[in-house]
């Protein structure tokens, strides 16, 4: 094993910590690392280790970045999606990670904001503006125009 800097092992120690706290990608972990003194290939090297030592794993983030903001932010798959590209996470590892979301579960959440946003504009008359203002909260929220007509938003 090749001996590191003191500078190596302190940042390594700091990103085990920052990567053991919850799991992070490498997109996350490079940000993190530009204002480190270390040089372009220690840094790459500090990458290569972290995942070679389970610290660090970009599908593994996917999967609980999916469950999180579904379950706990109530987003839908378009605003998901957008935000693991952001992240820089390969469309492959994307795509499986979003299959981890139910079609029962998310369809039940998007009837349920539904129903939320329905009290709230509880005072609004006009039922085509009601149901204007949902299609957009709801889009905003990341859930497609073919999802929330199929969850039964015409019936009103």
């Amino acid at each position: 094993m090749p001996s590191h800097s003191a500078l190596f092992l302190s940042e390594k120690t700091k990103l085990e910590r920052f990567c053991a706290y919850e799991d992070r990608c490498v997109f996350q972990i490079r940000k993190k690392l530009l204002t480190s003194l270390l040089p372009e290939a220690e840094k790459e090297m500090l990458i290569t280790t972290l995942i070679n030592d389970r610290f660090l794993d970009d599908f593994r983030f996917a999967c609980s970045y999916v469950s999180g903001k579904s379950r706990i932010k109530k987003w839908g798959a378009h605003k998901i999606y957008r935000g693991l590209k952001s992240y820089q996470i390969k469309p492959d590892q994307i795509s499986l990670a979003m299959k981890e979301i139910a079609l029962d579960d998310y369809m039940n959440t998007l009837k349920e904001l539904i129903e939320r946003k329905k009290v709230l504009l509880s005072d609004t008359q006009d039922p085509y503006k009601k149901k204007v203002k949902i299609i957009r909260y709801l889009t905003g929220k990341g859930y497609s125009l073919t999802d929330i007509y199929r969850s039964g938003i015409e019936e009103d």
